[in-house]
This record gives structure tokens, C-alpha cells and sequence, in this order.
């Protein structure tokens, strides 16, 4: 998926002609910029001497990158903890994933080599649980349910996720989801990863036909369902003004701990915004009937 011929991503077998325009994106593209440790205050749920687990803000970027060189979790990890193993890329020094910028919730770090590796072996083997709450456009059918597809860079906007159902392009993916409650026009429903892609929460129910509410790059930053009064217009309007971003949250993790073997569970409360938002929806829910 990173190699493009003439604008669009080829399978290995492509025979180039003459003519094609050949692109390769780097996964990690070269830079000049130094990691900076900056004295950022970091929510810390728990720590030994192996890992950290986070309870991550809503706004805040994981890792430096183009465009958010400072102000990342990373260069507050950087100035709080010395000497975390980055595994050969030095913007990422304890990251053994990474959820996105407006999604808040437990996020691990690994303080040293062995538990980098090792939780690393996790994430890849799919040998934890992790689970998310969306809340999402629309009233969802079915009690609950797996979506399946392969997620790569959209062919039309490269900042976006595509879900290619015919596995041609991008990577395994597959999301398992169950509802939590309904209010009507939104959904809340519970998330659990079998895989890890980029976006693979917003892609997938954007796939589904419910974009996450709010979700600005996947189209739920608009009225997608319900009525057509101005005072439903305005009653949107102030949940989007309540919980500016997608309402996406990172809620729990379990694993056994990578040194003593021991089960570990973190659960994370909603931020104030998510859980206002839904105290909001809650109320109309029950106004309608």
C-alpha cells in the first residue's frame, strides 16, 4: 500500500510501462526535528517499573509528527520519564500504540526494552482486550455484530481511511461491536478491536452507514438523522458546541503484565465532554417517547 503507480496504490505483480509515475511513501519519512521534553502534565492511571498506562485528554497528539512537532504526549513523556526504549524510532520513545488526536482514553507505554517488545508481541497477536465507546449517527439495527474490511489511505484524500470490503488494497481489519444504548437518532455502542488500523473505529462504522457523531474527516460533523424542526437543528448544534470532536473513547485494556504474568484491567472513566453529550441525548431520548 505504499507504493503508487500514476496516482493509486498497485499489488506487487503490477508490470510498470513506460510512462508510469512511480511513488513510494515512507512509512516514517526522514526529518530534522529533535524531540523535545516538555513539562506537560500526564494523567497516569498506574506504573511499576515495566509500564505505564494514560488516561489521554481529548486534543491531545500521541507522538510528534508534521504539523504537531511539540505539545505531544511524547514530549511530555520525554521530560517526565528518562531513557524509554523508542526501538528505533526516536519519536516514539515508550509507544506501543497510539489512538488518535480527539479520541480520549488509556493509551500503554513501555518503560523498558523487554516490555516494549513483549507488549508489542501482544498488540500483534491480538493477546489483550481492548474496548471503545462510540457514539454513533443513526439507530443501529441489530443488537450487535462484526464488521469486516480491509483499511487503507482513501484513494481520494490521503488524510482519511477507506474500507476496501473486496481485500484488494489496505490491511485486515475487523471491529466487533455491540449496542450500549439508543436515544433514537444516535447509537452509543461498545467496541472491541480484533486488530488495530488506523482509524479503524471511525472507518468501519462510516463503512456501516453510521459515521460517529461529530466526527468532522468521516462526515459526522452534520445532521445525518432525525428531523427537519429548528429546534432539533439547534439541539444538534449545541451537542456538536458540548463535544467538539468524535465522540470516541478509549474506556478499557486488559493483558497479563509482560514481566510477572499477572492480569491486568484498567477501565477509564468518560471525560466530561463525552459523558455530558450523552446526559444530552439521554434527555431528548426520553422526551420523545
Amino acid at each position: 500500500g505504499y507504493i503508487h503507480v500514476n496516482g493509486s496504490p498497485v499489488k506487487s505483480n503490477y508490470k510498470v510501462k513506460g510512462g508510469d509515475v512511480v511513488t513510494v511513501e515512507y512509512k516514517n519519512p526522514p526529518r530534522d526535528h529533535e524531540l523535545v521534553p516538555q513539562d506537560i502534565p500526564v494523567n497516569i492511571m498506574y506504573e511499576d517499573d515495566d509500564i505505564l498506562i494514560v488516561n489521554k485528554d481529548a486534543g491531545m497528539v500521541v507522538h510528534p509528527g508534521f504539523g504537531n512537532w511539540e505539545g505531544t504526549l511524547v514530549n511530555a513523556l520525554a521530560f517526565h520519564f528518562k531513557n524509554l526504549p523508542n526501538m528505533g524510532d526516536d519519536t516514539r520513545p515508550g509507544l506501543v500504540h497510539r489512538i488518535d488526536k480527539n479520541t480520549s482514553g488509556i493509551l500503554i507505554i513501555a518503560k523498558n526494552e523487554k516490555s516494549m517488545t513483549i507488549m508489542g508481541s501482544k498488540f500483534a497477536n491480538r493477546d489483550l482486550n481492548r474496548r471503545y465507546l462510540a457514539l454513533v449517527w443513526g439507530n443501529v439495527i441489530e443488537e450487535e455484530g462484526t464488521i469486516t474490511g480491509n483499511i487503507g489511505r482513501s484513494l481520494k484524500n490521503r488524510k482519511v481511511m477507506d474500507v476496501f470490503p473486496d481485500g484488494e488494497f489496505g490491511k485486515h481489519a475487523v471491529t466487533h461491536w455491540k449496542v450500549v444504548e439508543r436515544f433514537g437518532y444516535t447509537t452509543l455502542v461498545e467496541c472491541k478491536l480484533e486488530t488495530g488500523r488506523t482509524h479503524q473505529i471511525r472507518a468501519h462504522f462510516k463503512f456501516m452507514g453510521h459515521p460517529l457523531f461529530n466526527d468532522e474527516e468521516y462526515g459526522g460533523d452534520r445532521i445525518l438523522k432525525g428531523t427537519t424542526f429548528t429546534k432539533y437543528k439547534q439541539f444538534v448544534q449545541n451537542c456538536f458546541k458540548l463535544c467538539p470532536r468524535q465522540a470516541l473513547h478509549a474506556k478499557s485494556l486488559e493483558f497479563n503484565h509482560p514481566t510477572t504474568n499477572q492480569e491486568m484491567k484498567f477501565d477509564s472513566e468518560l471525560p466530561e465532554d463525552f459523558s455530558l453529550l450523552l446526559e444530552k441525548w439521554r434527555g431528548y431520548a426520553t422526551h420523545q417517547k
